[in-house]
């Protein structure tokens, strides 16, 4: 996501927004409003929590960003060839801060409102959540995705920069980014979502997946399974958030992390098998 210098930057200024004191959101997401009632069968909901996952078909693509894409990152290379062999479940948002405390009981987040995002979690504090929502909810099948799994879901059958095309004037129709979010999270669904349902890919906050960082994809997997080799103790977060510069949320984009980071724009989305 840029130069060394650019990323510090970038870090320092979200730090600078946690010593700022944030009202309650009073936003209110459309998908959780009363007359929202999915009963497509391509739709699941947690009982416990209500959180709503969209059936994501099996399927392969092409993972990465060519070498022309405007402001890549060579993390990004090569781009290969991922088969997803099995369909499965992704939350139609990010976990939001009232089901976050339907399970954890607490409210880490900064920026406060139930149908915000949950924030201020750590890729260990997000899987403590799924492991008691598996408790709770007598299953084994909740989990983080993979990044390729993120990717293709987040791509939705496309293959351009965004999922919505290369026109970078349409993104705030589907995105929260620096110049439309008034430097906070927004309550999740408020944007259009992608071709497969799914609501803030591109903005908000970004999102820990379950692999681990690498450099670039050299020996990446290409069954869509999370890459968990390699030396490095560092995680993979994606998808940008509210404080991003418009050219940087792309279906591509990726971001190293500290599994132990706790930010005010970095948050999860879950993943269900079948």
């Amino acid at each position: 996501m840029g130069s060394k210098s650019g990323i510090m930057g970038y870090i320092s200024a979200v730090r600078s927004y946690l010593k700022k004191e944030e009202p309650e959101e009073t936003e209110e997401s459309p998908l959780f409003a009363q007359n929202d009632n999915p009963s497509s069968t391509e739709i699941f909901v947690s009982p416990s929590t209500g959180m709503q996952f969209v059936l994501i078909p099996a399927g392969e693509f092409e993972m990465g960003s060519p070498s022309e894409e405007k402001e890549r990152s060579d993390s990004e290379s090569p781009v290969h060839k991922v088969t997803i062999h099995n369909p499965f479940y992704l939350g139609r948002s990010v976990v939001t801060q009232k089901q976050w405390k339907t399970i954890m009981k607490n409210n880490p987040s900064h920026f406060k409102g139930d149908d915000r995002p949950v924030e201020m979690v750590s890729w260990a504090d997000a899987q403590q959540f799924i492991m008691k929502l598996n408790e709770i909810e007598g299953t084994d099948k909740y989990r983080l995705p993979s990044e390729a799994e993120w990717e293709y879901a987040c791509r939705a059958g496309t293959q351009t920069r965004c999922f919505f095309g290369e026109d970078e004037s349409k993104l705030d129709e589907y995105a929260w980014h620096i110049e439309n979010s008034g430097s906070k999270t927004h309550a999740v669904g408020l944007k259009k979502p992608n071709p497969w349902g799914l609501y803030d890919m591109h903005g908000n906050v970004w999102e820990w997946v379950q692999d681990k960082w690498h450099d670039n994809y050299n020996g990446a997997p290409s069954d869509g399974t999370a890459w968990e080799g390699g030396n490095s103790s560092n995680r993979v977060s994606r998808g940008c958030s509210w404080l991003c510069n418009k050219e940087f949320c792309r279906s591509a984009g990726r971001f190293k992390r500290e599994p132990e980071s706790r930010f005010a724009n970095l948050g999860f989305r879950v993943l269900r098998e079948l």
